[in-house]
């Protein structure tokens, strides 16, 4: 974090009311008395030739400026607002007596109260009031600071360019009166903009100018600021030695001059550098010192800042419910500060640990809290950062296309503020979505742009996530050499800066590359070694696929029971990754993203039932079958039978009346425009409005599942076994069948009230084939079965080919067993949309 190099408020004040003269001129970097100003100095002299009654109006404006500073100077929020209250009152009186610079001055600290609390729009209004003001009256120095002070509202608001107009016209104004703290200041201020933009070397160039006038003038506090500053850009640029450096200087000017406050944002700065060196246990020695000064101080939202920090060094350790002890020590101290921007990252911090916990719904809940917070006080970063967070965990849920759209929301933030490993990281997303639909060259594409972009800011951890992508392109599509280097280029970045599950995950590609290339020891070795780093940082889906990697592993090395241990792991993870997602639609997303592991378990029972046929291997595939489809719909059902929204908040029942009311009320114009074939546009807009109106809608069912007493109490059902099925569901003239439709090879098993059998049936792509092909022929309204009558048009043998093959599949592995029985049917995959009946009996 940044810090500017300022007088602290009781302090500039005091200095101004000594001299009779109130100012409040101090902007974030330039806060030094206009006293030694001639032209104010005489404001203090009563000036004979005014009217008795002008001078009453002028003393009653004094008191009243003088009641607004008392308050202003105790900094609560609530003081705060009383302060302006004085202050509009004041305003009247000094337009009275026309006193244009009394009244800019007021004007100006009015306006900078409102930064002060976040609303910048009402700032920039008493600005804009105060500017013209200071010019009519010749008063540069006033001209100026009004200048950086809109400067520094517009780069709150993460409009830069404006930012930098402002400072820019500053700048000559300070330097034409001589003014070297004023110039030093906004100086800084610029080297701000241009680190927030990302030009670095621009940055240092600005802060290299305003550190000797610091020096020239003596302000040491001035100096240890912009060295903290310097320092950053080195940080921020992977010179952390260097920034090292700097920072230690900056503390020690800090520790000269008594500034606590400063003194912990340098402490805080230094265990963050070493933090990104890996070194935890110092970071974390650092940002002890740091918290208790932050207390000394007062500074509410800097403590928030540090327990931040201090719970970001345990997550990354893995300790996930330690981090979120301290977010949670964060959040009261960042409403207690008002400081919307720190609330809304801690919201973040402790989205990213549910999200890693694989508590999925937990970290959308608080991403969405985090998100208006951000858009309040104008922080683009902030904003691009958690849309980015979204976009990630519908990925991991399955939802790629909303992914998508989060991920395309979050990257012109991100360029807007100049952030550029913040739009690495995007592009890096966006990539790996396309590589998730089969498309990797475009991922590759994304992925080449990041790639520079993360290296050009020192961003270690970002390039070694970049060159893991390129590496699982480069896997996938064949190039294992290339995909191996990659990996080993990432594997020692991700061990600079301590990242645990980035080397959990490298090591686990490295491991399937050489699983690939038959070199099976050497990848359980990668393997092996990944799996304690995925435990130790709680990656539970990390940990997920390592487990069934080296199930997969095992298997091909004919460890049957072995692998069968491995992948019982991993499904009892993915088990408890799911009932942690409360949102039925998500939750089915994230089941059917997963079902390779199912379809791996089933066929792995199933070789096991081949050589032992006696052990019930058969049996347990049935039931992870009967799992691995009937749950999503027994609990969407029990939960329908449930009044979830008993005990629910009402204004959160009638947001949702009103969301549902808004989407009807779209659709039914939607369908009147596009029945009179009328006005395509705003068709599209309508369009566009509902499925923003179902986005929220599906947020505030979300939040009522939370809050609901009897959706907590719901207890989900299990699939019915293998004895209940044969007792409470078939009898003498039922059987069921149930399919399950593998990579190599499906299954079909037959059960009747007395016992089961299993069939081993052809991959699912050659049965999907044929199951597409009759489905496309039901669609034909001319088609027509063969009838024996010869009533009905009778097609072509060929044309009813499908219908036949896939007969021959499905049903004559067990046509002698169906003779008049009712049959069951459980499909999977295409089979869900082809009507059994109507497939011919085999031969």
């Amino acid at each position: 974090m940044r810090s500017t190099p300022k007088k602290t408020n009781g302090q500039f004040l005091r200095t101004l009311a000594s001299s009779g003269l109130t100012l409040l001129l101090g902007f974030s970097l330039l806060s030094e008395s206009l006293a030694a100003n001639p032209k104010l100095k005489s404001l203090e002299i009563a000036q004979q030739t005014e009217t008795t009654r002008q001078q009453a109006s002028r003393t009653a404006a004094e008191q009243l400026f003088n009641e607004g500073l008392q308050l202003y100077e105790q900094g609560a929020p609530e003081s705060l607002l009383e302060a302006i209250v004085k202050w509009e009152q004041a305003l009247p009186l000094w337009r009275a007596i026309a006193d244009k610079e009394w009244e800019a001055v007021t004007l100006l600290a009015i306006g900078k109260v409102y930064s002060a609390l976040g609303e910048k729009q009402k700032a920039l209004s008493y600005y804009n009031q105060s500017l013209p003001l200071f010019r009519a009256v010749g008063h540069k120095a006033g001209e100026a600071v009004t200048l950086n002070n809109i400067g520094k509202v517009y780069s709150d608001l993460g409009e830069k360019q404006k930012a930098l107009s402002y400072y820019k016209q500053a700048l000559p104004l300070t330097r034409a009166v001589g003014y070297k703290a004023g110039e030093a200041a906004t100086l800084s201020n610029i080297g701000k903009v241009y680190s927030d933009l990302g030009d670095q070397q621009k940055a240092l160039s600005y802060y290299k100018q305003a550190l000797p006038l610091y020096r020239a003038i003596g302000d040491r506090s001035g100096q240890a600021t912009t060295l903290n500053n310097i320092g950053k850009v080195y940080s921020d640029l992977g010179e952390k030695q260097k920034a090292l450096s700097y920072y230690n200087q900056a503390l020690s000017l800090r520790k000269a001059v008594g500034d606590k406050a400063g003194e912990a944002i340098t402490l805080n700065n230094i265990g963050t550098v070493y933090s990104d060196w890996g070194d935890k246990q110092k970071a974390l020695s650092y940002y002890n010192q740091a918290l208790p000064l932050r207390k000394a101080v007062g500074d509410k939202a800097g403590e928030a800042i540090t327990l931040n920090t201090i719970g970001t060094v345990y997550s990354d350790w893995g300790d996930k419910q330690k981090a979120l002890s301290y977010y949670n020590q964060a959040l009261p101290l960042t409403k207690a500060a008002e400081d919307r921007a720190i609330e809304a990252g801690t919201f973040n911090g402790i989205g990213a640990v549910y999200s890693n916990l694989g508590e999925q719904q937990k970290a959308l809940s608080y991403f969405n809290q985090a998100l208006p917070l951000f858009r309040s006080v104008g922080d683009k970063s902030g904003e691009a950062c958690t849309f980015h967070n979204i976009g990630a965990v519908y990925s991991d849920l399955g939802e790629k296309q909303k992914a998508i759209y989060y991920y395309n929301q979050s990257l012109p933030l991100k360029r807007a503020v100049g952030d550029k490993a913040g739009e690495a990281t995007s592009l890096n997303n966006i990539g790996t979505v396309y590589s998730d639909w089969g498309d990797k060259q475009k991922a590759l594409s994304y992925y080449n742009q990041a790639l520079p972009l993360s290296r050009a800011v020192g961003d270690k951890q970002g390039e070694a996530v970049t060159l893991v992508n390129i590496g699982v392109a480069y896997s996938a599509l064949g190039e294992k050499q290339k995909a191996l280097s990659y990996y080993n280029q990432a594997l020692p970045l991700f061990r600079s800066v301590g990242d645990k599950a980035g080397e959990a995950n490298t090591l686990n590609n490295i491991g399937a590359v050489y699983f690939d290339w038959e070199e099976k020891q050497k990848a359980l070795s990668y393997y092996n070694q990944s799996l304690p780093l995925r435990k130790a940082v709680g990656d539970k889906a990390g940990e997920a696929v390592t487990f069934y990697n080296i199930a997969y592993l095992e298997r091909s090395r004919g460890n049957l029971k072995i692998a069968l241990a491995r992948v019982e792991k991993s499904i009892k993870i993915l088990e408890e990754l799911r009932t942690k997602v409360v949102n039925p639609q998500l939750r089915t997303s994230y089941f059917a993203s997963v079902q390779v592991y199912y379809q791996f378990y089933i066929d792995l029972l199933m070789e096991l039932h081949q050589k032992a046929p006696n052990l019930g291997y058969d049996i347990k595939a049935y039931h992870a079958s009967e799992t691995s489809r009937a749950r999503s719909l027994l609990e969407l059902l029990t939960e329908a039978n449930a009044d979830i929204r008993t005990g629910v908040d009402g204004n959160l029942l009638q947001k949702e009346r009103s969301l549902q009311q808004q989407i009807v009320a779209r659709e039914k114009k939607r369908v009147e425009l596009i029945a009179k074939n009328l006005n395509p546009e705003r068709v599209k807009q309508l369009e566009g409005e509902r499925a923003a109106l179902l986005s929220q809608l599906n947020r505030v069912e979300t939040q009522i599942r939370l809050a609901s007493p009897a959706y907590a109490a719901l207890k989900m059902p299990q699939p019915l076994t293998l004895s209940q099925v044969q007792q409470q569901v078939l009898d003498d003239e039922t059987v069921l069948l149930q399919y399950s439709l593998g990579e190599k090879r499906s299954y079909l098993w037959l059960v009747t009230s007395k016992g089961m059998s299993t069939y081993q049936l052809p991959p699912r792509a050659e049965i999907e084939k044929l199951a597409q092909a009759f489905y496309s022929l039901l669609q034909d309204p001319n088609f027509r079965f063969p009838t024996r009558g010869g009533l009905e048009p009778i097609p072509s043998a060929r044309s009813i080919e499908p219908a036949r093959q896939l007969s021959q599949i499905l049903l004559a592995p067990v046509a002698a067993k169906l003779n008049k029985k009712r049959i069951l049917v459980v499909a999977d995959g295409a089979l869900q949309y082809i009507p059994f009946a109507a497939l011919p009996l085999p031969q």
